[in-house]
């Protein structure tokens, strides 16, 4: 058992520092089930439910142009993947209990074909 480390200790070790990194997310597979007039608003809460699981903030932000993405076929017809580029950056707010939050951006694309994750320079964003 020593040689084991806990969930807490990796989120630790990875959350300390600032990171960009881009994803490819199925939002399809994530919303197949749900009712027609949940589908937009259950996409927008899977894409953070996925930036927390990815990046380890409970803060997230998401972009203005992203969520006009997602809402941009009407609530019941979302786009099936999007890219998005997430950046884990230090919270600048006295007041805020979270020391880090996430920003989730769009990047448009038109073919998601071999598009994979992929780790990005922090001055790009």
């Amino acid at each position: 058992m020593t040689g084991k480390k806990t969930k807490v200790n990796r989120l630790k070790k990875f959350v300390s520092e600032t990171v960009v990194r881009e994803y490819t997310i199925n939002i399809h597979r994530r919303i197949h089930g749900v009712g027609f007039k949940k589908r937009a608003p259950r996409a927008i809460a899977e894409i953070r439910k996925f930036v927390e699981q990815q990046m380890g903030t409970k803060d997230v932000r998401i972009c203005p142009r992203l969520n006009k993405y997602v809402w941009s076929k009407g609530i019941r017809n979302v786009p099936f993947r999007v890219r998005l580029r997430l950046s884990r950056q230090r919270n600048l707010e006295r007041d805020s209990v979270h020391k880090l939050f996430t920003y989730a951006s769009l990047i448009p694309m038109t073919n998601f074909k071999g598009t994979l994750t992929a780790n990005v320079d922090a001055g790009v964003n």
